[in-house]
């Protein structure tokens, strides 16, 4: 698949700046933007966080493998997924399917930086939330590098530059795809 005519999900924790860059990337190439969470709050009327209080995480993560999956039909769009989508194998495979996978890496320090502020993020509500980004971080990098087609590093990048990366990046891989 060549990535100026299919899918591009962006994953990766909390803060690394899938929205942000998402929307950059998606006004650069002219396409539809995407945001999990936001079809997710679109499509029930509640909130993220309304959400995990009343279904738990396991019904938000089912909400967000049915949105993963609508939006992976749709043609030239940019997807931002949550941070904990690609915690489902199902949601793995489809990303791998259905489109390039940009993976947006910050280091911990960056992403707290980025996050310690928003009293919005239902992951973020215990004794320690440094220390919980540092987990989630440690427990998720892995599952992001196994779907990534190609991995930007975000700490000191504007959204504009990293947009950029991404698209000479996907350009690069794609062309590899389609030479072997």
């Amino acid at each position: 698949m060549r990535a100026e005519d299919g899918r591009i999900f962006l994953v990766g924790p909390m803060g690394a700046g899938k929205s942000t860059i998402g929307r950059c990337l998606a006004d650069r190439l002219g396409r539809e933007f995407c945001d999990t969470d936001h079809e997710i709050e679109r499509r029930t009327g509640a909130s993220v966080s309304l959400i995990f209080a009343v279904e738990g995480e396991a019904g938000f993560r089912r909400w967000e493998s049915l949105v993963l999956q609508d939006l992976a039909e749709r043609s030239r769009v940019v997807v931002a997924t949550g941070g904990g989508a690609i915690l489902a194998p199902a949601n793995r495979a489809l990303l791998k399917a259905h489109g390039k996978t940009v993976y947006l890496h910050a280091d911990g320090a960056t992403l707290w930086e980025r996050v310690r502020r928003d009293r919005h993020r239902p992951l973020l509500q215990t004794v320690d939330p440094q220390a919980r980004v540092e987990a989630l971080l440690r427990e998720r990098e892995p599952l992001y590098r196994e779907v990534a087609d190609l991995i930007i590093d975000t700490d000191r990048r504007s959204p504009a530059m990293a947009a950029r990366l991404i698209v000479c990046g996907l350009k690069r891989v794609s062309r590899v795809d389609h030479d072997a």
